[in-house]
C-alpha cells in the first residue's frame, strides 16, 4: 500500500477546459475565482488525473469550490472538511487531496479540527480562503475580521483583535505554513506546487478579496504594503511584482523567524516554515495495517464472547 499521492501523468493531456464544470456562482470580482483558477492551472501543469483527484470543502463561499472542478469532490458540512479529508486520505492514500476552507471552517467552528489535522499531519493541501469576514451570510464578523471594521453583527466595528492564521498554524506545530493571495496568480500557483510536494499537511493561507462587502480591505493594485519571502527551499516571488516591493531572504527551517514574520503588522507572502520530517498519522496507520496479522472474518468477534 502506498501513502503518496499520484505523480503519474494523465493518459491524455488535461486542459483547463476539461476541468471546468458549471459557471462558478460568486459575486463579480470575488477572489474565489482566482483561487480555483490557480488550482486548475496547477492540475494542468502537473497533469493530475481528474478521476484520481479529490476536492473537499465545508460551507461558505469557499464551500462551492468542489462543484467547479471536473474531479471527485465532497461539499461537506460546516467546519468538517478536515475529518472528511482524513477519511479520504486513510481509505485512498493514492488520491490527490485538496481541502478548501474559509476563515470559519478553519478558525471558528472548524478550529478544533484544524488542531488535530495539523497534529496528525496527514497528506493533503489545505487551502484557507481568508476574506476576513463571513460573506455568504452577508457581512458578519469572523475570527479574522480586523479590529474596528464594521459588520452587520458588529455595526460599531469588530471588538477584538483578529486571530492570525499564520501564527496559529505555526503554534499548532504545522509542518508546512505558506501564504499567498488570490490576485497574484503565478505566486498562488507556485505556492500550490510547493504545498503539493510537501509530505504532510500543507497549510496555505490565501488572502482573498470580497469586493461586494469589503472592497477596501486588500489594495490589490498596489504592492507597497506586503513583502515576499524568498529562499532556494521556498517559493519564488511573483515576477510581476518582485521589483515593486520588498523581497526578504527567509530560511523556512527557521521557526523563530517564521513566527516573527507571521506576527508582523506588515503582510508577508511566501513559505514561512517547512519540516519534512514530522511523522504522519496516515502513514503510521497504513504501516500498522500492512503489518497486521490477517484473521478469519468469521472469527473476528470471538475475542468478545463471554
Amino acid at each position: 500500500m502506498t501513502t503518496d499521492t499520484l505523480s503519474k501523468p494523465a493518459p491524455m493531456p488535461i486542459t483547463i477546459k476539461e476541468l471546468n464544470t458549471e459557471n462558478p456562482r460568486w459575486c463579480a470580482g470575488c477572489g474565489d475565482f482566482g483561487i480555483i483558477m490557480g488550482l486548475k492551472r496547477f492540475i494542468v501543469d502537473r497533469q493530475l488525473i481528474p478521476s484520481q483527484t479529490v476536492n473537499v470543502s465545508g460551507i461558505g463561499c469557499s464551500g462551492r469550490a468542489p462543484n467547479y472542478f471536473n474531479t471527485y469532490g465532497v461539499h461537506s458540512i460546516h467546519g468538517r472538511p478536515i475529518p472528511i479529508a482524513l477519511g479520504v486520505a486513510l481509505a485512498r492514500p493514492d488520491l490527490n487531496l485538496f481541502v478548501h476552507a474559509g476563515d470559519g471552517d478553519a478558525m471558528s467552528i472548524g478550529g478544533n479540527h484544524l488542531i488535530h489535522g495539523i497534529n496528525k499531519n496527514f497528506k493533503c493541501v489545505f487551502l484557507m480562503y481568508d476574506n476576513e469576514m463571513y460573506a455568504l451570510t452577508k457581512n458578519q464578523t469572523s475570527p479574522t475580521t480586523r479590529q474596528n471594521h464594521p459588520t452587520n453583527t458588529q455595526p460599531q466595528g469588530s471588538y477584538l483583535n483578529p486571530l492570525n492564521p499564520i501564527t496559529v498554524a505555526l503554534g499548532l506545530g504545522a509542518s508546512f505554513v505558506a501564504s499567498t493571495a488570490d490576485w497574484i496568480p503565478d505566486h498562488l500557483t507556485n505556492t500550490m506546487k510547493t504545498a503539493f510536494d510537501h509530505p504532510g499537511f500543507a497549510f496555505v493561507h490565501i488572502s482573498q478579496r470580497c469586493p461586494h462587502f469589503d472592497p477596501n480591505n486588500f489594495d490589490h493594485k498596489n504592492s507597497n504594503w506586503f513583502s515576499f519571502l524568498k529562499h532556494p527551499n521556498g517559493i519564488e516571488p511573483d515576477r510581476r511584482l518582485a521589483d515593486k516591493t520588498e523581497v526578504l531572504e527567509h530560511d523556512p527551517s527557521n521557526l523563530a523567524q517564521a513566527f516573527q514574520y507571521g506576527a508582523a503588522e506588515r503582510r508577508y507572502f511566501g513559505l514561512f516554515f517547512q519540516n519534512k520530517e514530522k511523522p504522519r498519522y496516515d502513514s503510521i496507520l497504513h504501516g500498522l495495517v500492512d503489518k497486521a496479522v490477517k484473521k478469519d472474518p468469521s472469527k473476528i468477534l470471538d475475542g468478545f464472547l463471554v
